[in-house]
């Protein structure tokens, strides 16, 4: 079973199976380290090889691996992450006003994104008035479909029962599902219920993710969203999943596999074989670089440097191609 929430109307999406075959892809083994705020990290996926490259101001290379994407028949969506809305402190003083702008971008993209994608903490303390205005609020995204997964935020004082009575509709279990869209698998991962230190997926969302995987042929790209990062990207703030292993190693035989997660509220980018992960900045405040501080706790910056720290990304993939651009936009 598939399921994709419709920008004002939940919809189950069933997706077809497809014929069991094996291809593989030679890929250039890549770690890359994205800059921390702002910037604009493109991956072109091409000739066997994966082409990571940081953005500047006067380059033009990004650009070129982004049309390449948009063109006729591609997908486009944009990825949302960490949007707290109910916060309110120094680090940012109106996170909706900020999330707005962000929506504001989203719109103005000079495209119309297939999906968007929140990637988790929705809101700072899983209120229902909370769950109702960011609900509103990405009811203005002009866009055809909305999904997300819940972050830890999202899931407070009742296992995120909350968050799926507006959330969760065609989803399974505890708000996971799956669903596919131009020629792309998509997987959407929820480990931040049963929250020790370390994020946690659980035996029943393994068995899904084996089950859900079992039909496809090695050389469909995989795309998996989760709100806390499935690699060890700082265990020691809970920036990792104890159990995401057992997911990775279903997601080795597939050519092209992306991650997307949230939680840490900066760019990150690293790649381990066919698996790339890929972390997300926030809309609502930042967080210290991993040891920089104490705790990751919302980090006070000047005013005229917030948008920096905030921002969306964009993702391209034309199909036949084998092209993946990524690219994370500051809060214009």
């Amino acid at each position: 079973m598939t399921g994709y929430r419709d920008a004002h109307n939940p919809v189950p999406d069933g997706a077809a199976d497809q014929p069991a075959g094996e291809h593989g892809m030679t890929r250039r083994q890549l770690i890359r380290h994205a800059g921390w705020f702002g910037g604009a990290v493109v991956l072109t996926v091409a000739g066997g090889e994966v082409i990571s490259h940081i953005a500047g101001p006067q380059d033009t290379v990004a650009e070129t691996a982004e049309a390449a994407a948009v063109t006729s028949g591609a997908l486009r969506f944009v990825q949302v992450s960490d949007s707290h809305i109910g916060f309110h402190g120094p680090a940012n003083m109106d996170v909706a006003r900020s999330f707005t702008a962000a929506i504001d971008q989203v719109n103005t993209l000079g495209f119309r994104p297939d999906f968007v994608m929140h990637s988790g903490d929705l809101t700072h303390l899983s209120t229902p008035g909370q769950f109702d205005q960011v609900r509103q609020m990405l009811s203005g995204l002009q866009t055809d479909r909305v999904f997300t997964v819940p972050g830890e935020h999202d899931s407070i004082g009742d296992a995120g029962r909350a968050y799926r009575q507006i959330f969760g509709q065609g989803t399974l279990g505890d708000g996971w599902y799956s669903f596919d869209t131009h020629g792309v698998h998509f997987i959407a991962l929820v480990n931040t219920l049963s929250l020790e230190k370390l994020g946690h997926l659980g035996t029943e969302q393994i068995d899904f993710v084996r089950k859900d995987l079992a039909g496809l042929p090695s050389d469909t790209p995989i795309v998996v969203f989760s709100h806390i990062p499935l690699f060890a990207m700082y265990p020691q703030w809970g920036w990792s999943t104890d159990d995401a292993l057992k997911v990775i190693a279903l997601l080795r035989r597939f050519s092209s596999v992306t991650c997307l997660n949230g939680h840490v509220h900066q760019l990150f980018t690293k790649t381990e074989g066919n698996i790339t992960f890929h972390s997300a900045t926030t809309t609502a405040y930042p967080l210290p670089k991993p040891g920089r501080a104490p705790a990751p706790t919302p980090q006070v910056v000047p005013a005229r440097r917030l948008k920096a720290a905030l921002g969306i990304r964009t993702v391209g993939y034309r199909q036949g191609d084998r092209e993946l651009a990524i690219k994370d936009e500051r809060l214009a």
